[in-house]
């Protein structure tokens, strides 16, 4: 007997778009991925998804996180040349249903499912406020940002733009290196610093104001000179992990996250040992009158490889029950 599917649950952001299929009894099936830059639209890629899978059926459902803000049920990719409605999606695919769902607020549904084999404490060990408000961050591409709210009625995820925020520098250093993105972009937000490209712009003002030549060509060369040794490499993740460090901590205050602060993205898991051995921790709770309240809030690494797509998978269940 085949499998009954429920959904089509995706994850797509401007790299690789992931899908998966939910079946009757909730569990995550088939999942694959795509580089999304070699499609035309994210019609054609859930088109080749189907057809992989499912032949020529489809799922009655689907939930789909994107990377970017969904606006009156539509989504205009920040990093692709693409633009989708759910309108789109219920004519082409024939969907009973659709929902198109912020990225980070997928992972923030996905943030009380996660186990225990599924993270890493970042500081010590603790127990988050029962049904009190969570925060998921992330630095990739971009920096990502959403939140949970907690209650008898159930969970709602609250997306954000956070990573557009304004970044307030810690130290004379990161003052300096205020000044030299201000001169640069104009404005300096959380993502400029906190992101791929941040990461390889605080390399090369380290450097500068060090006066040391700057060697390497982009982020992933910063990451890997990072584990391979390489100090002033090193010292450009150390102060990524301690600028992220005083963002979450911000975060949870803003947020009132005493069920936890969660860190994914693509770059953080990448050098784990070094974020948990680092400043991060510290500077999450250095916030004056406020540090015993932080000192009480767990943060933790996720390490699952699709919690976008575990949030959708919880979303679809949301919808089925409606």
């Amino acid at each position: 007997m085949k499998a009954q599917y429920e959904g089509l649950v995706g994850d797509v952001g401007g790299t690789n778009a992931r899908f998966a299929l939910v079946d009757s009894q909730g569990h995550i099936r088939h999942p694959r991925s795509f580089p999304a830059k070699e499609y035309a639209s994210l019609g054609d890629v859930i088109a080749e998804y189907l057809e992989q899978t499912m032949g020529r059926k489809r799922p009655p459902r689907a939930v789909i996180a994107v990377a970017g803000p969904v606006l009156d049920g539509e989504i205009e990719f920040t990093n692709l040349d693409w633009q989708i409605s759910e309108g789109d999606l219920l004519a082409h695919f024939e969907f009973e249903a659709v929902r198109l769902i912020n990225d980070f607020a997928a992972q923030a549904l996905a943030c009380p499912q996660l186990e225990a084999d599924d993270l890493r404490a970042l500081g010590p060990e603790l127990r988050g406020g029962a049904d009190c408000p969570m925060v998921i961050l992330g630095a990739g591409t971009g920096f990502g940002v959403a939140g949970l709210a907690r209650g008898e009625r159930g969970d709602v995820m609250i997306a954000t733009e956070g990573g557009h925020a304004g970044f307030a520098p810690y130290d004379e250093i990161e003052v300096e290196l205020w000044r030299r993105l201000k001169a640069a972009h104009g404005r300096v937000s959380i993502e400029r610093l906190l992101s791929g490209p941040g990461l390889f712009d605080l390399y090369l003002a380290l450097a500068e104001i060090d006066g040391a030549n700057a060697e390497l060509a982009d982020d992933r060369g910063v990451i890997e000179a990072c584990n391979a040794g390489d100090r002033r490499a090193g010292a450009a993740v150390d102060r990524f992990c301690a600028i992220l460090g005083s963002v979450a901590g911000d975060l949870a205050l803003s947020f009132g996250a005493r069920g936890g602060v969660f860190v994914s993205g693509g770059l953080a898991p990448r050098v784990a040992d070094r974020l948990a051995a680092s400043d991060f921790r510290r500077r999450f709770e250095d916030k004056g009158r406020l540090s015993p309240y932080l000192a009480q809030i767990p943060t933790s690494l996720v390490l699952h490889p699709y919690p976008a797509i575990v949030g959708a998978a919880r979303e679809l269940a949301q919808m089925e029950r409606l």
